[in-house]
This record gives C-alpha cells, structure tokens and sequence, in this order.
C-alpha cells in the first residue's frame, strides 16, 4: 500500500514527539521529510515506537518494584457490595485515580478482613500503572523507618523521598499504639503530605479512639483535621472475608465444631 501525502505527515509529527520523549534531535524528523523514503520512514516510526514502549514497561515496572506492594493485588472480582462511598466520590471516580490527581485522601474504614488492604493495594497498582510514583507501608513500618532514620541522621533523606510520591498508603493505622517520638514524626508525614500528595489510610480504629494510639489528643485532631478536609471516608461494612472463608470453619459437616462440655 502506497503511503499518501498525509500518511506521511503524520508518520513525521510521530517520530518528531518519539524523539523529544526520547531527548534525541528535532533535527531526526526533519532529516526524514528531506532524505528518507516512504519505507525507511515506516522502519524509523516502528524502532522509535518500539522503544518508547519498552522504557514505559521498564519504568511501570521500576514504580511497581519500589513501590513495596507485600502482594500484587486487582478489582477482577473484587465484591464492593459491602462498601459503602461517600456521595461525592462514585466507584468510577475512585476506580479512575482522580483523587490522587486531585491531592486528596482516601480513609478507609472497616473491620478486619473487609477488603480495605486490598482495595489500597489495588488503587496503588493501577496509579503505578498510571506512571505515578506509589509507596506502601504499614503505619508500624513507617515508624521504625522514621525512627531509625531520626536516630541515623537520615531522616531529611527519607522526608524529601517521601516528598516525591503522589500517593503514600498507610495500612493498618492504629492497630497498634505508637509512643510520642513515633507519633511526631508520622504526623511530620502528615503534614507534609497535605495538599501535596494523596494518602490511602486502613483502620478500624473511628476517629473519637486516634488521641488513645497517638498518645496526644491534640496531636491526634490535627492530623485527622488535615486527613479529612481534603479526602473521602468509605465505609468498609461487610463480614470478615477471611473468617467466612476460613479453612478451620469447616468440618465434615461443614459447620464449626461445637463447644465441649465439661
């Protein structure tokens, strides 16, 4: 098939954005309306293609790598029967990523087993997916880290990396109490993130029992000030999924075992 005018045109406007993505010369596209043919124009526009492809696969897959997901995890078959949204975020806003363009937060808020560290991972996946720059932690994890990097002197390093991300997930916030140096300098964390980046939170912890974990009640309502006056609260109100699945519920009957008397 002869290439028309146009074709051509466009196969040029192509491989004149490959080569600003791809930081080579203007003076490559130019070079083709002057001196190639038809073919080895159709060759160029496939390797640059081809190549633009390749280093968006490595650097998904580089996000991914650093992002520190414990397991891969999708919305294939994921059961948002028992969630409830807040009216102003949809299950299509939430599944586009918006608010993490958006800068706001997600809390997500439910029993143990409900879904909610799926749901983080699987939103953190596709923002990865997405080319934006993701870090998972458990809240105890980010603590130690901080706290080693206060004691190391490292810790304006880790802050300016964490400066970088647009999406910071905090899992299983609150399940466990963290003494004041701890709780200062995740609400550093806190407070840097505002109206700079999103946060993804998990708890089961309602907001009236945060002073108990954080030791400072004060300290507690700045950070839930901060969290919520640009975010989104789901409710997580289903049965534990773990425990209705769980292989020691089933006997050959298929009901727990009973209680012995005594």
């Amino acid at each position: 098939m002869i290439a028309t005018a146009r074709d051509r045109e466009r196969t040029r406007q192509d491989i004149a954005g490959y080569s600003r993505s791809l930081m080579l010369s203007t003076g490559v596209a130019e070079l083709c309306a002057t001196e190639a043919t038809p073919k080895q124009e159709e060759f160029l526009h496939r390797v640059l293609s081809e190549e633009m492809a390749r280093r968006d696969r490595n650097r998904k897959t580089r996000l991914l790598s650093r992002a520190g997901f414990p397991v891969l995890k999708s919305f294939t078959d994921y059961d948002f029967s028992g969630i409830r949204l807040p009216p102003a975020l949809s299950r299509e806003e939430l599944l586009s990523c918006r608010f993490i363009a958006e800068k706001k937060n997600l809390v997500l808020y439910g029993g143990v087993g409900t879904g909610k560290t799926h749901m983080s991972l699987a939103l953190g996946i596709m923002a990865c997916e997405m080319s934006l720059k993701v870090r998972f932690y458990t809240v105890t994890e980010l603590v130690l880290k901080l706290s080693d990097a206060y004691r190391t002197g490292t810790m304006e390093r880790l802050v300016r990396d964490l400066k970088q991300l647009d999406l910071l997930i905090l899992d299983e916030w609150g399940y466990v109490p963290i003494d004041r140096e701890g709780s200062q300098l995740l609400f550093r964390i806190i407070a840097d993130s505002y109206e700079s980046k999103s946060l993804i939170l998990t708890t089961n912890l309602e907001f009236s029992k945060w002073g108990g974990v954080f030791t400072d009640e004060q300290m507690a309502a700045a950070m839930i000030d901060r969290l919520v006056h640009h975010g989104h609260l789901l409710m997580f109100e289903s049965k534990s999924y773990r425990m209705t699945h769980a292989l020691m519920r089933h006997t050959t009957t298929g009901t727990m075992p009973e209680k012995e008397t005594q």
